[in-house]
């Protein structure tokens, strides 16, 4: 048997060209919608069903409503277009609902923490097309309801929604995506596109952030309103596109949420113009000591030491992910960018305070990322100090918050809870001091699981998909695959398919117990259905399971894992663009053990590539060709060879393949 490397630069260049795997993409390919199918009706309504194309005609008469079901979860301005009306006295009201809980023709859910919001009521005077207002727009819903509550008859010819997100692409370009992927597993793949499709519903034209119209003013303990005021009128940040929190709350910017969305981002839709507004946006008001706002503009001033920490950490992954050294120059990162604070907020835990595991974490990872960042500017006058506090904080948080009986950290040296956040930031960060705390870590998470998903017990009742990205993305760093695949198809398997969600986008969070009730919000109406924070399934099927992994910044070197991570699959393929080019990679084993990889990297970069142990009788033979036959490198490996990593490939587009044969 022999390992045979192939190298062909027109197979990269079709792949490109020609994405595979469209048919999960769920964006729509226009900015037209009509509602799919009708989801119910109630009074005298005629024909309602014919409002599912833009010819319809269907009468209301006197109190009556029908709701529709647009298939996956929209945003946008709704237009109406009237054929006649009994008199001039009359309208139709629109109602939206993100999930089929909410659906309704009295109000629907809800952009604050307070009640309902109200309905969206056109006054149809006369026969003519009506579009509500651009502050009117709605954030994220699935669901619209047509609403007639008075006498008379309106007859409706065509219920229009206009697509909203995404407002920077073109009209017909929205499903062009710049990266895919795929697995021999159906759910794992609709779970890649739904997290894609998440990113973009929450990247919103920045004239229409949340106004945030009641916050401190009112909620659901306090109010017993039915309809609450709502509108997206507020500049959020500069530029023509924006990144988000949610697509229907908060519609802000929030820099915990932009640390799970921007990696998948990248390879999805490479969407960097986005992501810069919004870190712009948080460094445009940043204190006059160095402090860096909880949230953007218009949230209020709040102090959060892990929010400040997690716009550093969008600086440090812009700059690898784009390598735009102009960019890093245009941000002051010290020393004043790594301060101590004992503000409790977070992202909605309550057990913050003391010398906090998350946050002593965040502060670890964030040194030895800022070191890497002034080494890049050139400007290392700190980073000794910066080493030595790194050093100092791993130290004592292993000697002051490690439990080696439970083999996790505790939270802090007053609470004996074992956070999900904090533990799973540990690993992240790389705080722990050896491999076996690694994977007692994972392990113990996994045995906390719930039938819907990961616990997050500092956040009492609550399944958090942020803290669980993270948590995820701890059990591929410990190696332990049948976990982390377990775990996808367990929580992002139930965030997707279950009926009450939106079947295309990622939730906030909910309960322990599957209601849809997240612990910090007294309004369930309130929890968005479509939040960035949820889509870390993205980058960790993409980094680690097909094994594309950036080593350095403007994604100049490269690595490819090869199996590893496949689990008890056979097939794992990926591809994403940078502003660089095409990366890409495809593993794939087959009945008999033999395997066969292909991978791809552009032109002006250069990587390894991790091989599989072979197993192989006789000798493995890896032969390789750089874009023409002349080009000829053979490596031969032992027969018994373990797993074999081979670096300073050759620079070029290219494709690779090696395969284990009989002689």
């Amino acid at each position: 048997m022999k390992l045979l490397l192939i190298l062909s630069k027109a197979a990269l260049i079709a792949r490109a060209i020609a994405m595979p795997y469209d048919e999960y993409i769920l964006a729509p390919r226009s900015r037209t919608l009509h509602p799919v199918v009708m989801h119910n009706t109630n009074g005298s309504v005629s024909n309602p069903e014919s409002l599912t194309s833009s010819t319809g005609s269907s009468i209301f008469d006197g109190n009556a409503a029908t709701s529709y079901d647009f298939g996956i979860n929209i945003a946008g301005v709704v237009s109406l277009s009237i054929a006649s009306v009994s008199d001039l006295s009359q309208y139709i009201g629109v109602t939206f609902s993100e999930s089929s809980y909410w659906v309704s023709n009295a109000s629907y859910d809800a952009t604050a923490d307070a009640d309902k919001d109200e309905t969206l009521w056109f006054h149809v005077a006369a026969p003519r097309r009506y579009t509500a207002p651009p502050e009117k727009e709605r954030g994220g819903f699935r669901y619209m309801t047509l609403v007639h509550n008075s006498t008379g008859t309106v007859e409706v010819t065509s219920a229009e929604v206009h697509y909203t997100a995404m407002p920077h692409w073109e009209d017909d370009a929205i499903a062009n995506y710049t990266g895919y992927f795929h697995y021999d597993d159906e759910l794992l793949d609709r779970v890649w596109y739904a997290g894609a499709y998440t990113n973009q519903l929450c990247t919103i034209d920045p004239t229409h952030g949340d106004a945030l119209v009641h916050i401190r003013k009112i909620n659901s303990s306090v109010s017993d309103a039915t309809n609450v005021t709502w509108y997206y009128n507020t500049t959020i940040t500069n530029g023509t596109s924006s990144l988000v929190d949610g697509a229907k709350p908060d519609r802000l910017v929030w820099a915990g949420d932009m640390a799970i969305a921007v990696p998948g981002i990248v390879v999805s839709t490479n969407d960097v113009i986005s992501i810069e507004n919004s870190l712009n946006s948080l460094f445009d008001i940043q204190g006059t000591g160095g402090l860096l706002p909880y949230a953007g503009r218009p949230f209020p001033s709040v102090v959060s030491f892990t929010y400040h920490l997690y716009t550093l950490i969008g600086v440090a992954d812009h700059y690898l992910y784009t390598g735009y050294i102009a960019y890093l120059q245009s941000f002051c990162v010290d020393s004043s960018g790594l301060m101590n604070a004992t503000s409790s907020a977070d992202w909605l835990c309550f057990s913050m305070g003391g010398h906090n595991i998350e946050e002593n974490a965040i502060l670890y990872y964030i040194n030895t990322h800022g070191i890497e960042l002034a080494v890049a500017l050139n400007d290392t006058s700190s980073t000794s100090n910066w080493t030595i506090i790194a050093e100092r904080i791993r130290a004592s948080a292993n000697e002051l918050l490690w439990n080696e009986e439970a083999g996790m950290y505790i939270d802090n040296e007053t609470i004996a809870l074992m956070p999900q956040d904090g533990n799973s930031w540990a690993v992240v960060a790389n705080l722990t001091v050896n491999s076996t705390q690694v994977q007692r870590i994972s392990a113990a998470l996994a045995s906390r699981w719930t039938p819907y998903g990961a616990p997050a017990l500092e956040a009492a009742d609550a399944i958090s998909p942020f803290i669980s990205g993270l948590e995820l993305q701890t059990h591929f760093l410990a190696e332990n695959t049948t976990a982390a695949l377990g775990f996808m198809r367990l929580q992002w398997g139930f965030m997707l398919d279950d009926p009450r969600m939106t079947n295309s986008t990622f939730i906030e969070g909910y309960s322990t117990t599957g209601e849809l009730h997240y612990a910090p919000y007294l309004n369930n109406a309130r929890n968005s259905h479509a939040h960035g924070w949820a889509t870390r399934p993205n980058s960790s099927l993409t980094f680690y399971v097909a094994g594309i992994q950036l080593l350095s910044a403007g994604n100049k070197t490269w690595r490819v894992t090869g199996t590893p991570s496949l689990g008890e699959l056979k097939i794992a393929e990926a591809s994403f663009s940078t502003n660089v080019g095409f990366f890409s990679a495809k593993t794939q084993i087959s009945n008999d053990g033999t395997w066969t990889m292909e991978f791809g990297a552009p032109q002006g970069t250069s990587g390894e590539v991790k091989l599989p142990a072979v197993g192989c009788v006789g000798q493995v033979l890896l032969e390789e060709q750089n874009g023409n036959d002349e080009d000829v490198l053979v490596v031969v490996l032992a027969a018994d060879a373990g797993p074999v990593t081979l670096g300073g490939l050759p620079v070029g587009k290219w494709a690779a393949r090696y395969e284990c044969r009989s002689e």
